[in-house]
């Protein structure tokens, strides 16, 4: 099947790595003009340098601190008085493990600008001309947690949730527009933020990260992680004109990791 993006403008947060960057990389490969979002300068123009041209499509980036809501909003502000784009993508880092009864009421707040506000302000400024063009693809990255929460993931649980019914509402009210909203449930992937969580969860049960490793894996039925470039497609679709009538929806990436129905 093939997915033209040709001509097709996208924004892509927390791209400098991980799964953001996966995924740039494939909106890129099926013509996509790619504008990077992330904190780290140097590495985001090293790919934006990169990235694949089969339309000669120009990429860029913005160096925004996700982490610093204010200044966010001003990067955002000053990106979109020139800016408009097709295919939004809503990808975060992810707040600080913890269980529910570690984390604080500020803790709270934190996560919420990082993991909830940065994602509600960028589609804000995206929707006016999405609107009056007729079309647009919003993709918002969250996590398998939302369905079956993670004991040491409290913030994500809690805020990721709330940006999946936000998307959900939101989906209902720009369908007439030919907007689609869709939510994905992001399992467990070879990136440094898996490793980290399960370097933690080793530690907490005193034993070896491979060992942990091991008895993590057994609970995939894949039996295996996922590879980013995997997400990469997935969003590819979601942004295509294949994808025209799929909105309002959560959709689980996770090797069948989701016991739940």
């Amino acid at each position: 099947m093939q997915r033209s993006l040709k001509n097709k403008k996208a924004l892509v947060g927390a791209s400098s790595n991980g799964l953001g960057k996966a995924i740039a990389w494939q909106l890129a490969g099926n013509g996509a003009t790619v504008t990077l979002l992330a904190r780290n300068e140097a590495t985001l123009a090293q790919l934006a340098g990169a990235l694949p041209t089969p339309e000669n499509q120009q990429h860029q980036y913005i160096a925004a601190d996700f982490s610093d809501i204010d200044a966010f909003k001003s990067k955002m502000d000053h990106y979109f008085s020139g800016n408009t784009v097709d295919v939004l993508v809503n990808n975060t880092s992810g707040p600080a493990p913890g269980t529910a009864l570690e984390k604080k009421d500020a803790d709270y707040v934190t996560a919420f600008n990082l993991l909830f506000r940065t994602v509600q302000y960028t589609t804000e400024k995206a929707l006016p001309n999405m609107i009056a063009r007729g079309s647009g693809r919003i993709i918002n990255l969250t996590s398998r947690s939302v369905k079956e929460p993670i004991e040491a993931l409290a913030l994500s649980n809690t805020i990721r949730a709330a940006v999946v019914t936000w998307g959900k509402t939101l989906a209902t009210q720009v369908a007439k527009d030919n907007i689609t909203v869709n939510n994905i449930l992001t399992g467990n992937f070879e990136t440094d933020r898996i490793l980290e969580l399960y370097e933690r969860e080793a530690a907490a049960k005193n034993i070896p990260l491979e060992e942990y490793k091991k008895q993590a894996l057994e609970t995939i039925p894949m039996k295996r992680l996922g590879k980013p470039e995997e997400m990469g497609h997935l969003v590819a679709f979601l942004a295509s004109e294949q994808a025209a009538y799929i909105t309002g929806t959560s959709i689980a990436i996770d090797g069948g990791l989701i016991r739940s129905v």
